[in-house]
This record gives structure tokens, C-alpha cells and sequence, in this order.
């Protein structure tokens, strides 16, 4: 398999990892317009009916991702929606060759794990942005995140190698606002108990 493909399917991961909906559209429009060739198995993607519906889930996923009380709901149904997302992107990326096959199953276990990886952290950071600002943080976050997953699979379609790296640049980024925010959090804690 072609390295370009694994990069490209370790970015796209990871950006449903962030946002699923966003990204399987952007996915959706970039096999509408040729520039990801999927398996046949997974062509349904590229679709006119998938793609209207994919861009249909993804307003409503960046609006409901703004108030503060509905993007809790969205994470917790994102828990089950972010692995499943990102192993179908993962296996149109890696069995573009044919049909899906023992490597391409395991490529798709990873995405899903990647992508699970991901949403740990995001919804790790806004659990600690809901309790050190009461939400009030938590839409900018939102847009935040949205601009993340829109570059990082914007990258991952046309520079894969690019978007791979942002890909792990972002996914380190999260992890470490995660634990500071976890660090925060207890050590207020702390000083409110003593």
C-alpha cells in the first residue's frame, strides 16, 4: 500500500476524532469531485444523496456543538458515531485497491482506535472548560475544534503527509490541554477542601 494512503487515513482519523459529521462531509465532497477514490464497498460515500445527507448532519453538529448543555449529549452519542466514522473513511482510504482484506480490517481498527483516542481528549477538555467556566469557554472551543478538523482533513485529502503531521501535532496539543485542564481542576479541588 502506498504510504500517501496510510497518511491520509491517520489525518481523516484523526479529524473524526474532532468532528465526524464535518469531516465525513468534506470526505463525502472530495469523492464527489474525484479527489479520493474509494474501495467500491465504501463508493456509497461519494453518493449525491450520502453527501447532501453527511453536509445536512454536519450544520447540525456545528450548531449543536455551540450550546453548552447539548454538546455534552452530542459527545456521549459521538462515543459510539467517531470509531464507527472513521473506520469506514479509513477503510475506502486503504482498500482503494480492491476489496477490503486482513490489513485493510486492521487499518480500520486502528482508525476507529485513533479516533476514539481523539474524542477522549476533546471531550476531556470541555468536561474541564464546563467546570472552570460554567461553559462559557465551551463554544469558542467549539470553533476551535471546527477549524481543526476542517484543516486537518482539508490536509489529509490533498497533502496527506501535511495533514498527517497537523494530525499529530493536534492530537499531542489535545492531550497536553487535557491534562493541564485535569491538573487544574484537582488542584482547585484541593484548595477548596482545604
Amino acid at each position: 500500500m502506498d504510504p500517501s494512503t496510510f497518511a491520509s487515513a491517520y489525518g481523516l482519523s484523526t479529524s473524526i476524532g474532532i468532528r465526524p459529521f464535518l469531516t465525513l462531509a468534506l470526505a463525502s465532497l472530495a469523492m464527489h469531485f474525484g479527489y479520493l477514490h474509494p474501495a467500491h464497498a465504501f463508493a456509497f460515500l461519494g453518493t449525491d444523496g450520502a453527501t447532501w445527507l453527511l453536509a445536512g448532519l454536519a450544520v447540525l453538529e456545528f450548531a449543536a456543538d455551540k450550546i453548552p448543555i447539548v454538546d455534552h449529549t452530542l459527545h456521549v452519542l459521538h462515543f459510539a458515531a467517531k470509531p464507527i466514522a472513521a473506520a469506514l473513511l479509513v477503510g475506502s482510504a486503504v482498500s482503494a485497491g480492491g476489496s477490503p482484506d486482513a490489513s485493510a480490517d486492521l487499518m480500520m481498527g486502528l482508525g476507529a482506535l485513533n479516533a476514539l483516542g481523539v474524542h477522549t481528549a476533546v471531550a476531556a477538555t470541555r468536561g474541564a472548560s464546563t467546570a472552570m467556566t460554567l461553559g462559557v469557554a465551551n463554544p469558542f472551543l467549539s470553533l476551535g475544534e471546527d477549524i481543526a478538523a476542517v484543516l486537518s482533513a482539508v490536509l489529509a485529502i490533498l497533502v496527506p503527509f501535511a495533514g498527517a503531521m497537523l494530525a499529530a501535532v493536534l492530537t499531542l496539543a489535545l492531550l497536553i490541554v487535557a491534562r493541564h485542564l485535569y491538573l487544574e481542576m484537582r488542584r482547585s479541588r484541593a484548595v477548596t477542601a482545604s
